[in-house]
């Protein structure tokens, strides 16, 4: 190939492209948004038109609100609006997110795309990230596995995805400068923990380079993050695709690692070409790049082989209502839920039992092949009852409230502002609706709140209430999943996959939230979400894990496989799950490590494993849950590998990360010393108790100073509280002089026998 071909060939064709060689026989392959719907514009797709050489349309595009996204996109083909992440996190339930993805993955195939530009997994740190409503949740154990699961439906189809957006792109303010500071073992234990479980669990065919700086260097140009860390450690073989218009240095990019750079623009392909015909870019280098972008084009062509499917909207709207069912959250009730068969009359009150809110606003945005209308769904579901439905909670409302037997609020938060690019500024929902809550608690009537929002939302009423049902943003069935479980034809199972905040600053990293100066630093470090509540010990609103069902789960008999585990080994933990109620019905187990650290600090609780299971009344099952050493270990920073340290732990088997129903210890067998290496200046407190550091300098000693070595010995435990290093204590407390190489070649001693004793373990 020419340096022009491969320009091109590295390069964009238009907005959704990549370019075709004719006299290769190369055809362009398209791409095209969508998390949990497949956003197809005509004039950018069929038209080719170059998006991509005008940046004020595209940040117009992006900008726009979810209902105007045909204003933003052009004329879009419909397609199945399933429940959005922050919805589909709640199922926890990796079998239906692999069917999520392979309805993805059809719609696709049925619309000629080769790529969809997802899954989303960043983390949701805080409530207030705009693109929340995107990702699955708090947790990197979630994120991964449910990420995994819907990569591998999508690519079942023969549809790529684009894993995304790596990484640390946590918050919507001053996305594309913003730094995201954020130290190591915060990096590799929470942020990017997820799309490590994610690429070795299903291999996504691209993963897509963020906007954001991380600690000071823009990720689409890092080569720590997108070679050593992302290709290096983690095996990945794919395309590194930028986020629309996220390069800033071209050949700086392709050098870190970025293959694709997205969409077309005439400034970056000059910017490429340049540098590779001055041979600033070796040739290497360069046709590394290409080949994975051949070997992406082979797949998408492959992958189109077969015939498209014929999709029938129906059937998907179907299973989008069965998935919002499964993935909205009971977080209170007190038998208002569901609507009781004696039930005569139901007040519906709230704007959105008349225009729901279905999804967030941004590049993720569908257009829906149709939606569900809630009073008609309510009406099905509930035949026998008289349903009436007002828009606020005036006197009239008021008057009729005390007539019937439970009351339905709909409400959701303010819209027209948050979405990607722009942030919530609260948590409160939208302008009058919690008062118009408070106002229907006071007539006497039971009141069931259903929520729509992109995640968690502040709820100063919650203590009057008799019901919550939190639905996060559930797609285009979302009516009709609401109707199914306050019905009762559905049994609730979803459960939170975020905290709920009694209020915005019980938020772990709140304080440092959302920067300044251009610079995020994650105050927080490790202690993310659940971690962080725990670790100062504050409630929240709403546990990580809580959500209730209409039946009753009882746990026992809690077994696990071996005491004691080392870094390469695998046990099971395995106990019983009983359906105690009348209803059958869905429970998520949650397996918890509880472990302080000693060298490494550890976050009071941490999930490490789970698992949804359907039972039917009376019905038990044995549940097995296999946890690796790997699964449980820590990231050491100095050794730049995931050690285990020497500890008595626990095993919590949980409802939620606040109901713990078995608990079990387990001794963790070290992989590391609990003694760090030693340098010039480490105090004696860091180093007498170290036996291998203690033998070393006490026989140096001994033959520096012609003593014994009990008496090297007695030295030393003069020395042990002093606050100056090992080697100034020597030479104050002893009065002895101890040269440069001589403290270098103690500490080298010191450091290999640590080393030695270490690779033994």
């Amino acid at each position: 190939m020419t340096p022009q071909e491969k320009t091109d060939l590295l390069s964009g064709f238009g907005m959704w492209k990549t370019a075709a060689f004719e006299r290769f026989g190369i055809p362009t392959t398209t791409m095209t948004d969508g998390t949990y719907g497949v956003r197809y514009s005509i004039p950018q797709i069929d038209g080719d038109e170059k998006g991509g050489e005008d940046l004020d349309a595209f940040l117009t595009m992006v900008n726009q609100r979810a209902s105007d996204v045909a204003v933003a996109w052009g004329e879009m083909k419909p397609a199945t609006c399933f429940p959005n992440g922050s919805a589909m996190g709640n199922s926890w339930d990796t079998e239906l997110m692999r069917e999520l993805g392979v309805l993805l993955g059809r719609e696709c195939r049925a619309m000629g795309v080769h790529m969809l530009l997802g899954p989303g997994i960043n983390i949701r740190r805080t409530p207030l990230a705009g693109r929340s409503y995107e990702y699955y949740s708090e947790d990197p154990l979630v994120t991964g596995k449910l990420s995994a699961a819907v990569i591998d439906g999508v690519q079942s189809q023969g549809v790529g995805t684009s894993l995304k957006h790596f990484a640390c792109n946590n918050s919507e303010i001053e996305r594309t400068t913003m730094d995201s500071v954020i130290e190591e073992r915060a990096l590799r234990e929470v942020y990017l923990k997820g799309f490590e479980i994610a690429v070795k669990a299903a291999q996504p065919w691209t993963v897509m380079s963020s906007y954001n700086r991380l600690n000071g260097v823009q990720t689409s140009e890092d080569s720590w993050l997108l070679t050593d860390v992302l290709r290096n450690d983690w095996g990945f073989d794919g395309v590194v695709v930028s986020d629309w218009h996220g390069i800033k240095d071209r050949p700086a990019s392709l050098r870190a690692g970025g293959d694709l750079d997205m969409p077309e623009s005439p400034r970056r392909k000059a910017q490429l070409l340049d540098a590779i015909q001055s041979g600033v870019l070796p040739n290497a280098l360069v046709d590394r790049a290409c080949v994975r972008m051949l070997n992406f084009v082979s797949k998408a062509l492959a992958g189109a082989q077969e015939p498209a499917p014929m999709i029938e909207p129906t059937a998907h709207h179907a299973r989008a209502r069965a998935m919002g069912a499964q993935s909205m959250v009971l977080v209170k009730n007190k038998g208002a839920l569901p609507v009781k068969a004696t039930a005569k009359r139901v007040l519906v009150v709230g704007r959105d039992a008349q225009t729901p809110v279905i999804q967030g606003s941004g590049c993720a945005t569908t257009i829906p092949t149709m939606i569900d209308a809630p009073m008609e769904m309510l009406a099905a579901a509930l035949p026998d009852v008289d349903l009436i439905h007002r828009l606020d909670a005036d006197a009239v409302t008021c008057d009729l409230a005390k007539t019937a037997d439970v009351i339905l609020a709909y409400v959701s938060t303010e819209g027209a502002y948050d979405g990607e690019g722009s942030d919530r500024t609260t948590l409160a929902l939208g302008p009058g609706q919690d008062e118009m809550i408070a106002a229907l608690t006071k007539t006497g009537t039971p009141v069931a709140v259903i929520i729509a929002c992109p995640d968690a939302v502040a709820m100063p009423w919650i203590d009057a209430v008799d019901a919550v049902l939190v639905c996060f943003y559930a797609g285009q069935a979302m009516a009709g999943a609401v109707a199914d479980l306050v019905s009762g034809a559905v049994n609730p199972s979803g459960k939170l996959s975020v905290t709920f905040p009694q209020q915005l600053s019980d938020v772990p990293g709140h304080l440092s939230y959302p920067g300044e100066l251009g610079r995020h630093i994650y105050s927080d470090g490790i202690h993310v979400g659940y971690r962080g509540y725990a670790a100062r010990d504050v409630a929240p609103l709403f546990a990580f894990g809580h959500g209730l069902s209409y039946t009753q789960f009882e746990y026992s008999d809690l077994t696990i496989s071996a005491p004691l585990i080392a870094l390469d080994d695998t046990i099971d933990v395995s106990f019983t799950l009983t359906n105690t109620g009348d209803l059958a019905g869905a429970e998520v187990s949650q397996l918890y490590l509880v472990a302080k650290g000693h060298q490494l600090q550890r976050s009071p609780i941490d999930l490490k494993g789970f698992a949804k299971t359907h039972l039917e009344p009376g019905q038990s099952r044995r549940v097995i849950l296999s946890v690796t050493g790997r699964d449980l270990a820590v990231w050491h920073p100095g050794q730049g590998r995931w050690v285990l340290e020497a500890e008595r732990a626990e095993i919590l088997i949980a409802a939620a990360s606040d109901d713990i129903r078995l608990r079990a210890a387990l001794d963790l067998a070290p992989s590391v010393l609990p003694w760090r290496r030693v340098a010039y200046d480490t105090q004696p407190a860091y180093v007498l108790p170290n036996p291998y550091a203690r033998s070393v300098i006490r026989d140096f000693l001994a033959t520096r100073c012609a003593i014994t070595p009990e008496e090297a010995d007695r030295a030393l435990d003069h020395c042990a509280n002093s606050f100056f290093g090992i080697f100034t204590t020597l030479e104050r407390r002893l009065r002895i002089s101890i040269t440069e190489q001589e403290a270098i070649n103690v500490v080298a001693s010191i450091n290999a026998a640590m080393d030695d004793a270490e690779a033994a373990l």
